[in-house]
C-alpha cells in the first residue's frame, strides 16, 4: 500500500513538474559570463541556448561548481 501511494505520488511529481522549464534572464547571462575570457562569445552561446529552450529544443548546460 505504501510502495503503491509512494510511486503515485512521484509520478504524479513528475508529470506535474517535468515539462516546466524557466530560462535565465540577460542579467543573469551576463554574471555568468562576467568571468569568462571571451564574454561576447559566452553571452551568445547563453542566449542562444535560451532561445532553444524556449522553442522546446532539447539544449545541453555545463554545471558551474560552487567555489566557497
Amino acid at each position: 500500500m505504501k510502495l503503491g501511494l509512494n510511486l503515485s505520488l512521484l509520478l504524479f511529481a513528475l508529470f506535474t513538474f517535468g515539462d516546466k522549464s524557466f530560462s535565465i534572464t540577460d542579467y543573469q547571462i551576463k554574471k555568468i559570463c562576467k568571468k569568462e575570457k571571451r564574454e561576447l562569445i559566452c553571452i551568445k552561446k547563453f542566449k542562444m541556448k535560451r532561445s532553444n529552450l524556449q522553442k522546446g529544443n532539447l539544449i545541453e548546460i555545463p554545471v558551474i561548481p560552487y567555489k566557497r
